[in-house]
C-alpha cells in the first residue's frame, strides 16, 4: 500500500504493522490507519444473532508548511552594521541572538545549523546572527567581551543581557539558548 504526497520526490514511506494499525509517514506528515473487521454468527434454534461491526478510523497530520524549519543567521561584520541591528532591534522593541564564532572551532560548526532551527521556532519574536571572530576588527570581539568560542549573547536595548558559552554538547547548548530567551522574550 503506498500513499501519494503532494510532492512525489518527497515521499518518504514507512508502515508499522502492530495488531492492524498501520503508520504512515511522509516529510513530516503522518496518517494513522487504524482496521477492524465484522463478523456475523446468527444461532437458527433461538433466533439470536451477534454482529460486530466493521471499524476503520483514520487521523491525519502534517507539518505546519507556512513555517520555516530553519532560518539562516545573518553575518554581522563590523561594529558600524552592529549598532544599526541593535538601533533597529531597540525601535522594534525586539531582543536579538549574536553568536560568536569561529571558523577553525569544530563546536561553533557544529552548533550553528542547530541554533539556525532554533531561529526557526522563535521567527517572529527575534532575529539571530553570527560574527566569526577572525574575520571581524578585534574592537567588535572587544565589544562583545568574547574570550570563548562559541559564544551565544541575548542583547536588548542595546545592551548584552545574557550569554551562554557552548563548551558542553550541542543539545545542553541549544536548551540552555532556549531557556535565556524564554527568560527575555
Amino acid at each position: 500500500m503506498s500513499i501519494l504526497a503532494p510532492n512525489s520526490q518527497i515521499l518518504y514511506r514507512e508502515i508499522h504493522n502492530r495488531e492492524q494499525h498501520h503508520q504512515f509517514w511522509n516529510s513530516g506528515g503522518s496518517l494513522n490507519v487504524v482496521k477492524s473487521f465484522g463478523f456475523c454468527f446468527v444461532d437458527k434454534r433461538s433466533d439470536w444473532k451477534k454482529t460486530i461491526k466493521r471499524d476503520f478510523r483514520i487521523h491525519a497530520s502534517w507539518a505546519d508548511l507556512s513555517r520555516p524549519t530553519t532560518v539562516e543567521m545573518q553575518p554581522i561584520e563590523n561594529s558600524e552594521q552592529l549598532d544599526l541591528i541593535l538601533a533597529s532591534a531597540k525601535e522594534l522593541s525586539q531582543p536579538i541572538i549574536i553568536d560568536w564564532m569561529a571558523a577553525w572551532c569544530r563546536k561553533c560548526i557544529y552548533l550553528k545549523p542547530k541554533l539556525e532551527k532554533l531561529a526557526a521556532e522563535f521567527d517572529t519574536k527575534l532575529k539571530f546572527y553570527y560574527v566569526d571572530v577572525n574575520k571581524v576588527p578585534q574592537t567588535l570581539v572587544k565589544r562583545g567581551n568574547v574570550s570563548k568560542m562559541p559564544t551565544i549573547q541575548l542583547w536588548k536595548d542595546g545592551e548584552m543581557k545574557a550569554e551562554v558559552i557552548g563548551g558542553h554538547k550541542a543539545w545542553f547548548v541549544i536548551e540552555e539558548v532556549r531557556e535565556m530567551i524564554k527568560n527575555f522574550v
